[in-house]
């Protein structure tokens, strides 16, 4: 869970604010409806996750059991009445710090606030608090990429007018970082954006780069070399970027058949 659920959240926040489509680059541009349906696609990626059933009055079933699932991206829940004195699952992302939580609540009557929204919605008292069992708590979960990077760096990505031209921009001036599909499909704006970081007979971004002395390398045929180099490990779906300086580094990227220079 600690794997595959922070994981999980981080799609959910990243498929609403659909940077490839929107140029939206954060969740605090969501209009507030996006923001809601945000908790709705946790509810239902959580109930897939978990191989569990949707509940016949609640978010989904566990064992004889309703159970309410709540998302924020706050630091509270709403709790509605039909979940008074129901088991909950509560789940809280932390975009600014990049933690996230995932708790289980009985959401008793004086575990809650005696106020209540225009919704006759309460929320866990302070009291309540100490009443929630944490399975995962300040869980690191995968940041924003947009939001770990200058505004200066998104601006020279960006400023492009080409899908190839934004993905040399992206890996000649994010190196050394691991960058997954989303990032790449974000910045190519383009159906066929792997294209974009192929070889291509010369014209795609790897060899572009390789021209400009920067090793573009894969998660999937090149973890040897991004070993050798002491770069971020990389998974089958990501790549990270390079550019080598001294003479061992470009000697052992040699080894590996990439022909580096500095011409453009």
């Amino acid at each position: 869970m600690a794997i595959k659920f922070p994981a999980m959240l981080r799609q959910c926040i990243d498929d609403v604010i659909m940077t490839p489509k929107t140029g939206r680059r954060s969740y605090d541009e969501l209009e507030k409806t996006e923001k809601t349906y945000i908790g709705t696609r946790v509810e239902i990626e959580l109930r897939a996750l978990l191989k569990l059933s949707k509940g016949d009055k609640l978010d989904l079933k566990i064992l004889d059991s309703e159970v309410d699932v709540k998302n924020t991206m706050g630091s509270n829940w709403m709790i509605p009445t039909e979940a008074i004195n129901h088991p909950c699952v509560l789940i809280a992302a932390d975009e600014e710090y990049g933690i996230c939580y995932l708790g289980l609540f009985v959401a008793r009557l004086e575990y809650l606030t005696e106020g209540q929204n225009k919704d006759s919605k309460k929320s866990v008292s302070a009291a309540g608090f100490a009443n929630i069992f944490w399975l995962l708590r300040d869980c690191p979960y995968p940041p924003n990429f947009w939001r770990t990077i200058s505004a200066e760096v998104i601006k020279k990505i960006f400023v492009e007018d080409s899908g190839n031209r934004r993905v040399m921009a992206l890996f000649r001036e994010v190196q050394k970082r691991s960058i997954g599909r989303d990032v790449i499909e974000a910045v190519a704006q383009q159906p066929d954006f792997m294209r974009r970081i192929r070889s291509d007979n010369g014209k795609g971004t790897r060899d572009r780069l390789a021209r400009e002395g920067i090793v573009l390398l894969s998660g999937s045929y090149d973890a040897e070399l991004i070993a050798a180099l002491g770069l971020p490990r990389c998974t089958g779906s990501e790549f990270v970027s390079y550019r080598p300086e001294a003479q061992s580094e470009k000697d052992a990227v040699a080894r590996f058949g990439i022909i580096l220079s500095n011409d453009e």
